[in-house]
C-alpha cells in the first residue's frame, strides 16, 4: 500500500511538471508562430493526454458555455484519441484476471481496437462459450492523472473567476468539479456496469422491447475491465445509413427518446452522455443505448418540478415553465414571473422554431445562441439550474438537432408520438 501511495506522488509530481513543460512550450509557440488561441489550446490539449482530451470533448459539445471559435476548433477532439497498442491490453487484462487462464474465458480477441477514447480502449472478442463481447479496457494510470489534472484545472478555474467576474456567473469552478465527480465515476467500470443493469431493468420493467443495451458479463468484469454483449449496427451520426436502413427515420429517434424519457422516471440514473455516437441502430430495427460510463440523478423534488416543466414546455405553456423553475429552486430572488415567462417563451422560440437548415449546418452556431441566451436569463432573474437538470436541458436540445436532421420539418415537440411524460405505477419505480 505504502509504495502505491509513493508510486502515485511520484506520478502526481512528474505529471506536473510535465503539465508545465507542456504550458510553456505552448506559450514559446504562441509567441512565435501566434496561432489563433482556439488552435493553441485544442493542441495543448491533446499533448497532455487524456483528460485534457476529455475536457476538450466537453467545450466541443458545450456550446452553452463556449465561444463558437473554440466549440469548432475542439470538435477534432472528439476522434482523436490515440491506441495503445496490444500488448498492453494484454497485460491489463492478465493482471486484473490474475490467477485465471485468459484462454479459458476469450476464445479471440481483436488486436485491432474497435475504439479508443481518453479512458479506455475497447477491443471485440468471443468468450469460450460463443458469445461475442467487446471488452473495455482503462488506460494506464488514468485515476492518478486524472485527480492531478483536475486539481490543477480547479485551480485555473477559480483564478479565472477571479480575473474575469462574468465566468463567475457560469460557475466555472462548479463545472470542473462538476465534471471531476464525472470523470471518477467513469473510471469504475463496476459503476458503469450497475448503470447498465439498472437500464435493461428498466427495458424488461416497461416492457420495452423497441430499444435495447448491452448485456454485462460481471463475472468477467473487474473496476478496470468490462466485458459486455456486443451490438451490431450503425450509430445515428451515419444520418444517411439509418434513412437507407429505417423506414421512418424519425421513429429511431421517437423510440430512443420516449425510451430515455422513461429512464428518467423509472430508472435510479439517467444516461447523460446521450450524443447520437451513444445510439445505434442495430440489425434488427431496436435502438441500441451504450456507454453508460457518464449518468446523472435527480432529487425526487427536482423531478417532480421537472416533469411539470417539460409538461409545460410541451404544451408551450411558459406562464408554467416559469412558476416550476422556482419549485426547482433554480432561484431564490424574488422575481417577476410573468417576465420570466415571456423570456422563456423568446428563448424556447428560437429552439423550436430554428431553421432546419441552419441546425443542419456542421457548425453549432445555433445551439450556441440559444444556449447564450439562457445565460441572459440567468443574469436577469440570478437563476441557476440544478446540474442535472441543465443536462436534460441540453439532451433535449441534441434530440431537437438529430430530428431536424432525420425528418427536417417535424416539429419534435409536437408530435404525437413524442411521450416526454410518462405514467407509471409508483410500484415500479427502480428510483425508490
Amino acid at each position: 500500500m505504502k509504495k502505491n501511495i509513493l508510486f502515485d506522488g511520484l506520478r502526481s509530481v512528474a505529471r506536473i511538471g510535465e503539465t508545465a513543460v507542456v504550458a510553456a512550450k505552448a506559450g514559446i509557440k504562441y509567441a512565435t508562430d501566434k496561432p489563433s488561441n482556439a488552435k493553441l489550446m485544442r493542441e495543448t490539449f491533446e499533448s497532455l493526454g487524456s483528460t485534457y482530451i476529455k475536457l476538450g470533448q466537453f467545450i466541443a459539445s458545450t456550446p452553452s458555455l463556449f465561444p463558437r471559435e473554440y466549440v469548432e476548433e475542439f470538435q477534432g477532439c472528439l476522434d482523436q484519441t490515440p491506441t495503445l497498442p496490444f500488448s498492453y491490453i494484454q497485460g491489463v487484462l492478465a493482471s486484473e484476471f490474475e490467477g485465471r487462464d485468459l484462454s479459458q474465458i476469450f476464445s479471440y480477441i481483436d488486436e485491432k481496437p474497435l475504439a479508443s477514447a481518453s479512458i479506455a480502449q475497447v477491443h471485440a472478442a468471443k468468450l469460450t462459450t460463443g458469445e461475442d463481447v467487446v471488452i473495455k479496457v482503462q488506460k494506464p494510470g488514468v485515476e492518478t492523472i486524472l485527480y492531478t489534472d483536475l486539481n490543477v484545472v480547479h485551480w485555473a478555474a477559480k483564478l479565472l473567476e477571479r480575473a474575469v467576474p462574468k465566468i463567475k456567473f457560469a460557475a466555472l469552478s462548479e463545472i470542473v468539479d462538476e465534471i471531476k465527480t464525472r470523470m471518477v465515476r467513469e473510471v469504475d467500470f463496476i459503476e458503469e456496469a450497475q448503470n447498465l443493469d439498472d437500464f435493461v431493468e428498466y427495458l424488461n420493467i416497461s416492457q420495452n422491447q423497441a430499444a435495447t443495451a448491452p448485456k454485462v458479463y460481471h463475472q468477467f468484469s473487474t473496476r478496470r475491465v468490462l466485458t459486455m454483449q456486443r451490438l451490431y449496427g450503425v450509430p445515428l451520426t451515419d444520418f444517411s445509413v439509418v434513412k437507407q436502413y429505417a423506414k421512418d427515420p424519425s421513429q429511431v429517434l421517437i423510440t430512443a427518446m420516449n425510451t430515455w424519457f422513461g429512464s428518467l422516471m423509472l430508472c435510479k440514473s439517467f444516461h447523460a452522455d446521450l450524443h447520437a455516437g451513444n445510439l445505434m441502430l442495430l440489425e434488427d430495427g431496436r435502438v441500441g443505448f451504450i456507454d453508460f460510463g457518464i449518468v446523472g440523478q435527480l432529487k425526487p423534488e427536482v423531478w417532480t418540478a421537472c416533469i411539470a416543466f417539460m409538461d409545460a414546455l410541451q404544451k408551450t405553456d411558459y406562464q408554467a415553465m416559469a412558476e416550476n423553475m422556482l419549485k426547482m429552486g433554480m432561484t431564490h430572488n424574488k422575481i417577476d414571473v410573468q417576465v420570466l415567462a415571456q423570456d422563456l417563451e423568446r428563448l424556447f422560440n428560437g429552439v423550436l422554431m430554428a431553421d432546419p437548415q441552419q441546425i443542419l449546418a456542421s457548425n453549432p452556431a445555433d445551439l450556441n445562441d440559444i444556449m447564450m441566451d439562457m445565460v441572459a436569463v440567468g443574469e436577469r432573474h440570478g437563476i441557476k439550474f440544478p446540474r442535472d437538470f441543465a443536462l436534460l436541458f441540453k439532451q433535449m436540445l441534441y434530440f431537437d438537432r438529430f430530428m431536424r436532421v432525420l425528418a427536417p420539418y417535424t416539429d419534435i415537440y409536437a408530435d404525437q408520438r413524442l411521450k416526454m411524460v410518462q405514467n407509471m405505477e409508483p410500484a415500479s419505480l427502480l428510483k425508490h
